[in-house]
């Protein structure tokens, strides 16, 4: 049996090490340590990996790793929420988001025409020159096609967005399809309602989207999941695996738990009891805020497979 083992600082200690030190730390530190030795597994077994996540995540800073991980070929497939969409497109743009604090006088934002998350901001004035920009993009996405799956559609904005750090321009790029199941949840799903008003024959089709998914995937494939946060971003990736299986290998990484009964608190043990993983499958689950344990997990992973040559792969 492992033992526990103190934890030193040492000069010039690099993420890797600091990582590698978890697995004999304790607590959630062992868990994502854990977290690591199965996205590695994923890898060094060239299985397609399904990277999910909410829009809070494309609000913060995770928005930039996100596309680098696509332009690395890290995920094959990305599930998000229509917030994400239209978050990484207003940041396309230039628009800068603003950090506040939890307990800022909201009255006082709304005022100012300030939207919080948490402790971030977002300006009115960037939800109106989205809207500007989401009109320029979808009268060029008509012209050419008047149906199209949300996929699709996603991929052919990410073919205008000039930005290297946009994840539908490095997903687009590097032919990574973006499932977005609840598109017409957010200001993105008003701007193409709104459109279509303009253009009746103008129909985006989620249905088709879960044909596609579906049958992209299948029995003999093996399939591993990063779920960051849950909703139904989480959930679209497991019923898509249940029905080829179920996945492999899973990681999540959430601040929900188990107790409430969600799918962001479901842990990988509940998902065996619907299939949606594995009876064998190897998983972890990382209790904590996504914006401190993704970046270090991750971080060890790419360091480790840029040694072994498989990055990028």
């Amino acid at each position: 049996m492992k033992k526990v083992k103190d934890f030193l600082w040492k000069p010039d200690m690099t993420v890797e090490e600091l990582v590698d030190s978890f697995g004999n730390l304790g607590y959630q530190a062992i868990e994502l340590n854990e977290a690591t030795k199965v996205v590695l597994k994923m890898k060094r077994a060239n299985v397609k990996i399904f990277l999910t996540f909410t829009s809070n995540m494309v609000t913060s800073g995770l928005r930039g790793l996100f596309a680098q991980l696509c332009k690395l070929k890290i995920p094959n497939i990305l599930v998000t929420t229509s917030g994400a969409i239209e978050e990484d497109i207003m940041k396309s743009f230039g628009e800068n988001f603003e950090i506040s604090n939890f307990h800022a006088d909201d009255t006082a934002l709304h005022e100012r025409g300030e939207n919080r998350v948490g402790n971030l901001i977002i300006r009115n004035e960037s939800y109106m020159k989205f809207e500007d920009k989401m009109n320029e993009f979808l009268t060029k996405i008509y012209a050419a096609k008047k149906r199209l799956p949300v996929s699709e559609l996603l991929h052919e904005i990410g073919l205008l967005i000039k930005d290297e750090n946009s994840i539908l321009h490095q997903a687009a790029k590097n032919n990574i399809p973006i499932y977005c199941p609840g598109i017409a949840d957010s200001s993105f799903g008003f701007q193409l309602f709104m459109f279509q008003q303009k253009n009746p024959d103008f129909i985006v089709d989620t249905i088709k989207d879960m044909e596609r998914i579906i049958t992209d995937l299948s029995f003999d494939d093996k399939k591993g999941l990063i779920s960051l946060g849950g909703s139904i971003s989480k959930h679209y990736a497991v019923f898509a695996a249940l029905i080829s299986g179920g996945f492999d290998y899973a990681v999540y990484m959430t601040t929900s738990h188990a107790s409430s009964g969600s799918m962001s608190g479901a842990t990988t043990q509940e998902a065996k009891s619907w299939g949606k993983l594995k009876d064998d499958a190897e998983a972890a689950t990382v209790n904590g805020d996504v914006c401190i344990t993704f970046p270090l997990m991750i971080t060890n992973v790419l360091d480790k497979l840029k040694k072994e040559g498989l990055l990028g792969k």
